[in-house]
């Protein structure tokens, strides 16, 4: 018999050995890419994904496929119910309630229908409530130098269409956030503030309680892109005090085509939607519309039903794993590529060195080799691996860099993946023949 992780969990701290049954879950991972056993390491831009997520989705279209909210027969009745529960299973994952949890395509789409009901609620006539989220001339949003381009450009275009203006806190040498200019850059004027939880760079993972105290003060609404953060750390949005959080799916065991948008309830039933159509309303004329509340007036059409179902079978297996116990093992792998990749000679790792906590990624640069040459030499030894701005151009560009390579860890990478990964690009510089400091 085949051991699978969900035979193995317990309590104590993950290890190699416990990996490797983990990855008796991931059958993907088990194969040669050009002749070397696969080393996975790009799950920062999407992970691999369970066995157990596969057959949910699976199981969905076998047993319950059908239009959820619209019908009145069992099938229909079936369908909506396991909808809703992998909404309720979401929800709770993060600390919030079942009706403060959007299903959207993904993070991109998530922060783009924050931007665009924003946007909506600075022109026309609104209602009072919805006021609160207009922005104008004068107004001004926030964010940071180390914005992944999903939540940097809603923002320019949001100001770009109300005439608000943006500004952003920039990174010091190491990439982290200048916290004394991000205190001077709250102000009155500040009516939104966005930033990333982790950067999907550096690995820098940001003082969120510090920096939501800072909005909060001036009255500006938080919103935190938990991208790197929700797959990685335990996430606790209620804790963390912010507004509105958003994260994909396929960065955490799920399929593509999802992801999650949480509002405090009180604030998404007073935002004007951003998609309008069927299944949203709950008047129609030919004149005008009645919205219905959260969340249903944000899922206007037909939803990914089956994706919804497979990601609260990716949270429920991250649940089942631990994760404190996840972050404890990418943490201590993120730092076992550092210190290798710092013994190197002629590489630069970008962000904090080792020692400071981060999450479980590496990206750095080979002095003298692009990095796509740098990918395609760890392709060749079966190491998949990023390479390029990694949607962070503006970050690159303060870096002094155009591109990198990044290595990012999961849940089912070993200490021997690492050690392969390392060993390979101490080769990097001597096959190009690239030699000295």
């Amino acid at each position: 018999m085949v051991l699978t992780s969900t035979d193995h969990f317990h309590d104590g701290p993950l290890n190699d050995v416990e990996v490797l049954r983990i990855r008796n879950d991931f059958p993907i991972l088990d194969q040669e890419v050009n002749g070397q056993p696969l080393v996975y390491l790009d799950s920062g831009a999407t992970s691999q994904k369970p066995i157990s997520v596969m057959e949910a989705e699976q199981e969905f279209y076998e047993q319950r496929n059908s239009a959820v909210h619209r019908g009145a027969h069992t099938l229909a009745v079936a369908a909506t119910d396991v909808f809703e529960d992998a909404r309720a299973t979401v929800a709770a994952f993060i600390g919030a309630q079942e009706n403060e949890l959007l299903w959207c395509a993904n993070a991109t789409a998530g922060l783009n229908l924050l931007a665009y009901s924003f946007g909506n609620a600075s022109i026309g006539e609104v209602s009072p409530e919805a006021r609160q989220f207009a922005v104008g001339p004068g107004d001004e949003v926030l964010v940071t130098e180390m914005e992944h381009h999903a939540n940097l450009v809603p923002w320019q275009e949001l100001c770009r269409r109300t005439g608000a203006t943006l500004k952003f806190i920039p990174v010091v040498d190491d990439g982290s956030l200048d916290m004394e200019a991000a205190a001077a850059l709250f102000t009155r004027r500040t009516k939104v503030f966005a930033f990333t939880h982790v950067s999907n760079v550096t690995g820098v993972i940001n003082p969120v309680l510090e920096l939501t105290g800072m909005a909060h003060d001036v009255g500006a609404l938080v919103v935190l892109d938990a991208c790197q953060s929700a797959p990685h750390l335990l996430l606790d949005v209620k804790a963390l005090d912010v507004d509105f959080a958003v994260f994909s799916g396929h960065k955490m065991l799920a399929p593509t085509g999802i992801g999650a948008v949480y509002g405090r309830a009180e604030l998404l039933d007073a935002m004007p939607p951003f998609q309008t159509g069927g299944s949203m309303i709950t008047t129609v004329t030919m004149e005008q519309a009645s919205y219905l509340p959260s969340p249903q007036r944000f899922e206007a059409g037909t939803q990914a039903i089956s994706q919804a179902v497979a990601f609260a079978a990716a949270v429920n297996y991250l649940s089942e794993t631990g994760m404190a116990r996840i972050h404890e093992w990418e943490n201590f792998l993120g730092q076992r590529m550092v210190v290798g990749l710092e013994a190197i000679e002629g590489i630069r790792v970008l962000g904090p060195s080792a020692g400071t906590a981060r999450a479980g990624l590496a990206a750095f640069a080979v002095d003298g080799v692009h990095a796509h040459d740098v990918g395609q030499f760890l392709d060749a030894a079966g190491i998949a691996v990023r390479v390029g701005h990694h949607c962070a151009q503006p970050l690159h560009r303060r870096l002094g860099l155009s591109a990198s390579t990044r290595a990012s860890t999961y849940l089912y990478n070993t200490t021997a993946e690492v050690d392969a990964f390392l060993a390979a690009v101490a080769g990097v510089r001597p096959y190009f023949g690239i030699t000295g400091a």
